[in-house]
């Protein structure tokens, strides 16, 4: 049983070190993405107020009015004292619905003035100060491959690797224990002796030390790649899943996507009289339009808690963009065993479940996963070259015998 499960371990282990590596170390900055941003970009995150602020709905209404080619796909609902208004924005197709080319979806306003203090395209394939954090954010959950055949590529391809990574950490753990008698070498570090002896512990009983945050990370990494094809169904097996929004609508293009015939305002105040109803005390704090699912989401946290830190992430209600009337919310807390397992797993990936100590702990396990990645490529170059000397040593002693 053994020997098949180390074939195994070895060419899984192969296939995913390098895409664990990249992910990993990604993974240790980006725990940090929106501090180092503010603190690389001051020019989009900050800016002293010298005149009376507006709200950021007539903000955004002055954005739409200067620009008509553009929609605002997310607006937050405060400002932070001495911050910009930081918003997201959509093409808006002309009337043969046609998509005008914006070259940036991001834009930071002035909260006094509206004026543009400056606009990026988020994630786009570029190393400078302005893109680094949004590169390295997609480039951790996508590797920026290119999509096709309707599928984003490099989200399944990660998905996959997630996926193989699930299998094998249990194959991991049971080759790191080939005798229970002695399981405590399974558990030490021979940190004296070095050299590729430490790296194999380091390998093995690092993986060991670990394995329980291992496979939480390959878990959620499952579910933040793939979600409908393989987490909720695989969770409906055990516990029923209320539909989301998103499951419930199929999606249009940007291009095809009908107006909404209610604007943000009637939606926030639809939004902000559910929370009254279902006792929500947080303030409503985020506003996005989804175009192409004809929908609204209100979000409801304090300023500046607009990423959930603690627990399992702020509130949302959903209104149809149609008509008005309310679709099924996540409120974090709420519905079944499976809710609140998959309302659990990117505050457990992201390691704000925990706050910040949390996130300190997803940093430092990225890097470990790098470690990982690399002994184990260490080990398997170290051992290919044995194989291949014993090879040599067997062929030239047949040639001896032969001889």
């Amino acid at each position: 049983m053994r020997a098949p499960l180390v074939v195994l371990h070895r060419w899984f282990g192969l296939f995913i070190a390098v895409f664990l590596l990249i992910s990993g170390l990604t993974g240790a900055l980006i725990a940090w993405d929106h501090e180092i941003d503010e603190w690389l970009n001051p020019h989009l995150f900050f800016a002293p107020l010298t005149e009376q602020a507006q709200t950021p709905m007539a903000l955004a209404d002055q954005l739409e009015a200067a620009d008509p080619r553009l929609r605002i796909s997310y607006l937050p609902l405060y400002v932070e004292p001495g911050h910009s208004l930081g918003v997201r924005v959509d093409p808006r197709p002309d009337a043969n619905a046609v998509l005008p080319e914006l070259g940036f979806d991001q834009m930071a306003l002035d909260p006094a003035s509206g004026a543009v203090l400056g606009q990026r395209l988020w994630g786009e394939m570029s190393l400078s100060t302005q893109s680094i954090m949004p590169f390295l954010y997609k480039l951790h959950y996508s590797l920026h491959l290119p999509d096709g055949f309707g599928l984003e590529l490099g989200v399944l391809l990660l998905g996959i690797v997630s996926v193989v990574w699930m299998i094998d950490s249990a194959i991991a753990l049971w080759l790191a224990f080939p005798s229970w008698r002695s399981w405590r070498k399974s558990l030490a570090f021979r940190w004296r002796q070095g050299g590729y002896k430490l790296n194999f512990d380091l390998h093995r009983s690092g993986g060991v030390w670990i394995w329980a945050l291992l496979l939480m990370m390959a878990v959620t990494s499952v579910s933040m790649n793939l979600p409908f094809q393989v987490m909720r169904p695989l969770v409906s097996l055990f516990s029923p899943l209320t539909p989301s929004p998103f499951e419930l609508r199929a999606p249009l293009s940007l291009a095809q996507a009908p107006a909404p015939q209610i604007d943000r305002a009637e939606a926030l105040a639809l939004a902000m009289a559910e929370a009254q109803r279902r006792g929500i005390t947080a303030p409503a704090g985020g506003l996005f339009y989804s175009a192409e699912f004809g929908l609204y989401g209100v979000g409801f946290f304090a300023p500046g808690a607009d990423h959930g830190d603690g627990g399992l992430g702020n509130p949302w209600l959903y209104i149809n963009a149609e008509d008005g009337t309310l679709l099924p919310a996540s409120i974090p807390g709420e519905g079944s065993a499976g809710d609140l397992f998959m309302q659990a797993q990117f505050p457990l990936h992201s390691g704000r479940i925990l706050g910040v100590p949390g996130r300190v702990l997803v940093s430092l396990l990225g890097v470990l996963i790098g470690v990982l990645s690399l002994t184990g490529i260490v080990i398997w170059l170290r051992k290919r070259a044995s194989r291949r000397q014993s090879a040599r040593r067997m062929a030239s002693n047949a040639v001896h015998v032969a001889g």
